[in-house]
């Protein structure tokens, strides 16, 4: 295609092949670093963020392709333009060593003699709309023919534009091939004027988008798709928290059990958020007055996290203080629990501690599933207590659970916790931990000053999971 020069002004005079070699090595090297980069981000689809971040990478790729395409004909001058009454050879190929189908086929050009009627397109266009390159060009009346119907008027007001007007093209519409493929094709063109000043022909360089249309349009999808998934994420966080909230007992700082009479019980219990915020699971403590005077302390919690397993507490927790008041022992208590997870739905696995107080006569009786024994803390010492048989919740159907029962001492500390408390640690380093602030719970004044010694101990923000811990401490 001859160059494009106006009558008022001459053609800009081409960049040296040396500095268009430069950029080319420029433009490959980034390439290769980027597809490097794209190899490296393992996405398998289920991940939003990652899917978008991959589809940027291609997007960037394919565009740096087409930059390669452009610089290698700076480089090696404008392709001959193919007369419609001629049936040269076929379209040359792509430039070796360039990724195939992403090189000079998307690029073709074109220009229409508006005083001969005659087209002149390169091979490339024939490609990009998928016609005979042994046939002839369309004419400007003709090319609307494989236009999309409802581009027509935009590719018709364009070439109006520009030849009446004199206004460059710069503009898009569909094509459909003889195939029936449907591809996007981006025009820009110029009018070239004659000597009297008016318009004597028309050029124009098409290129088919339709990859990177597509890149694009991915781009935006998966882009929506995160702030959706965000969205979402930041729902159900809200709803978990609030739920969780609604649940766990309304006391804050110290509670004395019972309301009534002298109190036998100094209460504080602490919820410790993991170091990911968006991690609320299924933990719970609870201490809980009963009809006959005794207390109920418990905690626990299902595994995972999200709204799902935070109902799922809320559900387990009601349950516990239900069958509590109905005076169900603990074991008992624990093998309805498991039934009730074996009866639901969905699958799911829980621990729990359970234990009843009674004041008058200092015995505590409990039982556990699969969950770490309470610690007993006397005259500045700490010790696990011997821990009676029990499983998982929801992991046997029809699981028994045994137990056990020890008699209190005032000045006694009980110290009930989940295991989110230690998770990252030893397990024996943990609890030797726990048990090493035997001397500070000792000088301690009130249970909620027992809960601050284990917050600041294992509070930090390297917290892989929730955790939540109750101390109760025996003072009549």
């Amino acid at each position: 295609m001859p160059s494009p020069v106006s009558a008022d002004r001459s053609a800009a005079q081409p960049p040296g092949r040396g500095s268009v070699e430069a950029l080319i090595t420029q433009t490959r090297r980034l390439k290769g670093e980027v597809d490097a980069v794209r190899r490296d981000t393992r996405s398998e689809g289920s991940d939003p963020e990652e899917r978008w971040q991959r589809a940027l990478y291609e997007l960037a790729l394919h565009q740096l392709d087409d930059l390669d395409v452009h610089l290698a004909q700076l480089r090696d001058g404008p392709e001959p333009v193919r007369s419609a009454a001629a049936a040269g050879p076929p379209p040359a190929p792509p430039v070796p060593g360039a990724p195939r189908g992403s090189l000079l086929s998307r690029v073709g050009s074109a220009e229409w003699n508006l005083l001969t009627d005659e087209a002149n397109w390169s091979g490339e266009l024939y490609q990009i709309l998928g016609l005979d390159p042994a046939g002839p060009a369309l004419t400007l009346d003709e090319l609307p023919s494989v236009v999309l119907a409802e581009d027509r008027p935009r590719l018709t007001a364009m070439v109006t534009d520009c030849l009446v007007d004199g206004r460059p093209i710069d503009g898009e519409f569909r094509v459909v091939r003889p195939d029936g493929s449907a591809r996007t094709v981006h025009m820009m063109g110029e009018p070239v004027l004659g000597a009297d000043g008016g318009t004597a022909s028309m050029w124009a360089v098409l290129r088919d988008v339709s990859e990177l249309r597509r890149h694009r349009r991915e781009v935006s999808e998966t882009r929506d798709s995160l702030r959706l998934h965000r969205q979402q994420a930041q729902t159900e966080h809200r709803l978990a928290v609030e739920l969780q909230e609604a649940v766990l007992p309304p006391w804050r700082g110290s509670l004395r059990l019972p309301h009534r009479g002298t109190p036998a019980l100094d209460l504080a219990a602490h919820y410790l958020p993991a170091a990911t915020n968006a991690l609320v699971g299924g933990d719970w403590y609870d201490a809980l007055e009963l009809a006959d005077g005794a207390t109920l302390l418990s905690v626990g919690g299902l595994t995972g996290h999200g709204v799902a397993v935070t109902s799922g507490m809320a559900m387990l927790l009601g349950a516990v203080r239900g069958m509590a008041m109905a005076g169900t022992q603990p074991g008992q208590l624990l093998s309805m629990l498991n039934q009730l997870l074996d009866a639901t739905v969905q699958p799911a696995l829980g621990s729990a501690v359970c234990c009843r107080y009674r004041p008058e006569t200092r015995a505590l009786t409990w039982a556990r599933a699969g969950h770490p024994a309470p610690l007993l803390y006397r005259d500045g010492t700490g010790r696990t207590l011997d821990a009676p048989e029990g499983v998982l919740l929801g992991a046997t159907t029809g699981a028994a659970y045994g137990q056990a029962e020890v008699a209190l001492e005032p000045g006694d500390l009980l110290l009930l916790h989940t295991d989110g408390l230690v998770s990252g640690h030893a397990g024996t380093t943990a609890v030797d931990r726990l048990l090493d602030l035997a001397p500070r719970f000792g000088a301690a004044r009130a249970a909620q000053d027992c809960v601050r010694t284990v917050v600041e101990e294992f509070g930090g923000a390297e917290r892989e999971d929730d955790a939540c811990v109750l101390v109760a401490r025996v003072t009549a």
